[in-house]
């Protein structure tokens, strides 16, 4: 019964431009996904920019068939994630939205008002580039929240691994990798298996023979980058999936690994290039900050205005931070303490925060800005760099680790909803 009202739900969203057909092309519904859909229009404009970033690129792509089963692999996937957001109440209001259009302006070195220029010289309409980029933050804030919580890391992996950077050379190396999945279902026979097995070593033998592998990631892999040509870019050995970093260690550039089976398929490599990494010091800031959360009875615009207000008082002296942080920060670990979060790197705050924080000049207070829990001031204090001391190395380790196994986690995630949702393609 249920696929059957997906189905009139389809049928009833197609028929909504019947009396225009006369007047404009359909965009018709492409994929049903779930209480949703892919639509067509959706699939070609994905399609266009992977057409578009490739001849940037000079990347050879396979046939349009082949690049519409990608692009749809990949909306479909968005589409559970977006239904997932919705169901657990996440949004990006239009200031966040703002707030990470600045930050992206900002890495190229130009405004947001050249950035538009820039995309509407290319093709693309503003407006779906800022929506895609809301897109973006959503799912990320979904991932982060549906996969954090399946990882575990325990102190003794973090002494362990700490224990192995320890005996390390100085000059450790990073690896550039290329990858392909071929994906099996969760509970394949064993027939699907070696199937899958042996179109992986067919695809080894051809890549071996000269095949382009970029091209080969775009037309057969069902990995997360297969659209970026199965580009992983650069890695350290500790921050690769384990089945990755005992296969590549010590590999050349050029090498091709695999095919090495994990819980969703088979998984081809290739290290385009190999690099040496050498030691860096430590940037550490001391830096204060008040945190106001809005609420039902506390809309974002008076949070924005309330320290607005807090900040005016302290610059005029008629109130010194610390008592401000004190009666009216929502953050329970550092309002006690005046606000002051000690010396941390700026890595392990929340993005837009630690773009401040790096940002601003020591004793500048901020204007309001906000991060995903609330609205902030911040001063910085104090900025010093330090040796890579036992407490970063720990820090470094436990990052590592989390990296390796939320990469695992995530696919193993995106592998179950697939599985258990109803997916029904319209249009091939």
């Amino acid at each position: 019964m249920g696929k059957i009202v997906k189905v009139l739900a389809a049928t009833a969203l197609l028929s909504l431009s019947v009396t225009a057909w006369s007047q404009q092309v359909l965009d018709r519904i492409a994929v049903v996904v779930n209480e949703g859909v892919v639509l067509e229009s959706e699939v070609e404009q994905l399609v266009q920019q992977v057409k578009r970033n490739s001849a940037q690129s000079d990347t050879a792509l396979p046939s349009d068939k082949v690049l519409r089963i990608q692009a749809m692999d990949r909306l479909v996937l968005s589409e559970l994630q977006m239904q997932m957001a919705e169901r657990m109440g996440i949004t990006i209001s239009d200031a966040q939205l703002q707030q990470t259009l600045v930050s992206i302006a900002q890495d190229q070195g130009i405004t947001v008002d050249e950035l538009r220029a820039q995309n509407e010289a290319s093709g693309v309409n503003w407006e779906n580039f800022r929506e895609s980029v809301r897109k973006e933050m959503i799912i990320g804030e979904v991932q982060r929240a549906a996969v954090r919580r399946r990882v575990a890391v325990s102190p003794q992996e973090i002494q362990n691994l700490v224990n192995a950077m320890n005996q390390a050379n100085e000059q450790e190396v990073e690896y550039r990798l290329g990858h392909i999945l071929l994906g099996f279902r969760d509970g394949a026979s064993a027939d699907e298996v070696q199937a899958t097995r042996s179109r992986a070593e067919q695809l080894i033998e051809r890549l071996a023979g000269g095949a382009d592998f970029s091209q080969a990631a775009i037309t057969s892999s069902s990995g997360p980058r297969a659209l970026e040509g199965g580009d992983l870019g650069w890695m350290n050995i500790n921050a690769m999936p384990t089945l990755f970093a005992d296969a590549v260690r010590n590999k050349s550039k050029g090498e091709l690994v695999g095919p090495l089976r994990s819980g969703v398929g088979f998984h081809i490599l290739q290290v385009t290039d190999v690099r040496g990494i050498e030691q860096v010091e430590i940037d550490e800031v001391k830096a204060r900050h008040i945190l106001i959360k809005p609420s039902i009875i506390l809309s974002e615009r008076r949070a924005q205005e309330k320290l607005a207000e807090l900040r005016a008082e302290i610059i005029a002296g008629e109130l010194s931070f610390e008592d401000a942080a004190r009666e009216h920060s929502a953050d329970p670990g550092s309002a006690a303490n005046g606000g002051d979060l000690g010396w941390s790197e700026p890595s392990v705050y929340a993005e837009e925060f630690k773009r401040k924080v790096e940002r601003s000049p020591i004793g500048e207070i901020t204007e309001p800005f906000q991060t995903q829990f609330g609205w902030h001031i911040l001063e910085v204090l104090d900025r010093r760099k330090l040796d890579a001391t036992k407490r970063s190395k720990e820090n470094r380790a436990y990052q590592l680790l989390f990296s390796r196994k939320y990469q695992e986690e995530l696919e193993n995630w995106q592998q179950e909803m697939r599985d258990q949702a109803y997916i029904e393609t319209l249009i091939e």
